[in-house]
């Protein structure tokens, strides 16, 4: 008999929340009905609106959630929900989830507290990847879209920083936000699925 398919990894990725709590009641359904194995926020979880029940009802439906911080967002703020729900912030860190390893880095060069420079987004992501030796599929998220791909058609520049990281580490995929009328748009860069996942949510499996 032929060896058994492997099952795949299904996860829900969105992004730029913004504080909008029925928003992410539609999320945690469409967690649920779709079955994922993962939540993944690509940053401005908070910000704008009030910012009750951000996380509790991916956690009210048993939902793992990785997370990293947007520019709207306080690093500190994105450690305190992380820790609250018991959920993973990994600006700067790696997890592995069923032999993938997922890794990032949250801010964006712009405005709000969650404002960075090109050089903290390369060395947070080499931070983030230095422990996911031997993983063979990769994962990177960041809030930020990297520099050349089509989300640039905003006006917004992309991140040199993390097209350098695309090219150095070579995640299968990278998930990211920021520019909400990019959402959904899918684009290969360096041999890297670029998915602009978006406020409605993509499912991707892996």
């Amino acid at each position: 008999m032929p060896p058994k398919a492997k099952k795949k990894l299904k996860i829900l990725a969105a992004s730029d929340l913004h504080g909008d709590s029925d928003l992410v009641q539609k999320l945690a359904k469409k967690a649920e009905k779709e079955n994922v194995d993962l939540v993944v926020l690509c940053g401005d979880i908070t910000g704008w609106t009030e910012t009750k029940n951000i996380i509790k009802p991916f956690k009210d439906k048993n939902k793992h959630v990785l997370l990293i911080p947007g520019n709207w967002d306080s690093f500190a703020t994105a450690d305190f929900l992380a820790n609250i729900y018991g959920m993973k912030n990994i600006h700067g860190y790696s997890v592995t989830y069923e032999n993938i390893g997922f890794f990032g880095a949250g801010g964006a060069i712009g405005p709000g507290p969650g404002a960075t420079t090109e050089k903290e987004i390369f060395d947070t992501l080499k931070r983030a990847h230095a422990d996911l030796k031997g993983i063979e599929k990769k994962i990177m998220v960041t809030h930020m879209h990297p520099a050349g791909s089509t989300s640039e058609f905003s006006g917004v520049p992309g991140s040199d920083a993390i097209k350098k990281a695309i090219k150095l580490f070579k995640p299968d995929i990278l998930l990211h936000g920021h520019i909400h009328e990019g959402a959904g748009i899918e684009e290969k860069i360096n041999g890297t699925k670029v998915i602009n996942v978006g406020r409605q949510g993509k499912i991707i499996e892996i």
